[in-house]
């Protein structure tokens, strides 16, 4: 799929809009084991390892590309296992996004210092990138 670089933009807004909904504390992420759902909305089976707060905001938006603001580090993993994907709720808990998740420098949308998580041990998230389409 190819859109234009204003279609893109305008999509990764709505994005972000959708990410910033409701009005209860920060958008959340949520870092599980095994494989991303065929769809959204079925219920997860995976094991939620550890979760993360965006900021209000999210992100920021540049030509289609939504580049994620801080996200913090959550100080103790719920379970251990090996991270597959993410996802993100809104500021009223429901689903936005599934996002894939690598180690730092392999390419994943979620990239993290490690994906091998143990629980009660630190997770930190190095950095978070979205791209709407293709250029």
């Amino acid at each position: 799929m190819k859109l234009t670089t204003a279609l893109r933009a305008s999509i990764a807004q709505e994005i972000l809009a959708a990410i910033t909904n409701g009005s209860a504390s920060n958008p959340k992420l949520e870092i599980y084991d095994g494989t991303e759902p065929s769809s959204m909305g079925q219920t997860i089976t995976d094991t939620l390892l550890s979760e993360h707060d965006l900021t209000t905001t999210a992100g920021t938006e540049s030509n289609g590309v939504i580049t994620f603001g801080v996200i913090t580090d959550d100080p103790s993993a719920n379970n251990s296992g090996t991270a597959g994907w993410a996802r993100i709720l809104d500021r009223t808990g429901a689903e936005v996004l599934y996002l894939s998740v690598t180690q730092s420098g392999g390419g994943g949308n979620i990239q993290l210092n490690t994906v091998n998580i143990s629980t009660g041990l630190p997770v930190s998230i190095t950095s978070g990138t979205f791209t709407v389409g293709g250029q």
